[in-house]
């Protein structure tokens, strides 16, 4: 019975280090899709985007540093992400903002996935990202589903176009 519960509590504490240690989420991202709640209008969507970089800080925050385009000039704004207890869910600005990091089963691809209170109202909005730019559209259908489970629906997902760096456009 000793070693049957020995066995049972070595079994846990091996799943839960491997899932800490799938909890790196570290590299170059990239955005193939996103999902926004209704309060967005379509010209405030991006058109363009580009990688994004997650560096995994010590104590299990992230570091999350995106680049994007306003009024044809190209903006960094990097965002530390606080763990929580829970595998995947982090808080961000002084926890203001919920995130979770979800994988798609059976793929290599996550949902990063933030809800926010903005004036009294709910925002919430999807990333399908992953480590490579292709897209995948196996990968696509799974994030169909995540969306709906969320409450999207799923026509109002767009692919804005990859791009390797930002560059402000010229007429």
């Amino acid at each position: 019975m000793k070693a049957l519960l020995l066995t049972a509590v070595l079994g846990l504490v091996a799943a839960l280090s491997l899932a800490q240690e799938e909890q790196d989420f570290s590299g170059t991202w990239y955005v193939k899709a996103v999902v926004t709640g209704k309060d967005m209008p379509e010209e405030k969507r991006p058109r363009k985007v580009f990688p994004v970089t997650v560096t995994t800080l010590e104590g299990g925050d992230m570091e999350v540093t995106v680049t994007f385009m306003k009024k044809d000039q190209c903006h960094q704004k990097k965002v530390r992400m606080q763990k929580t207890d829970e595998p995947g869910k982090f808080f961000a600005y002084e926890g203001r903002k919920l995130a979770y990091v979800q994988e798609l089963p059976g793929t290599d691809h996550y949902v990063f996935y933030c809800e926010d209170q903005r004036r009294g109202k709910m925002f919430h909005m999807a990333k399908l990202m992953g480590k490579d730019p292709a897209m995948n559209p196996e990968v696509m259908e799974e994030f169909k589903k995540f969306v709906q489970r969320k409450g999207f629906p799923k026509e109002d997902i767009f692919m804005p176009t990859q791009t390797e760096s930002c560059v402000p456009e010229r007429d």
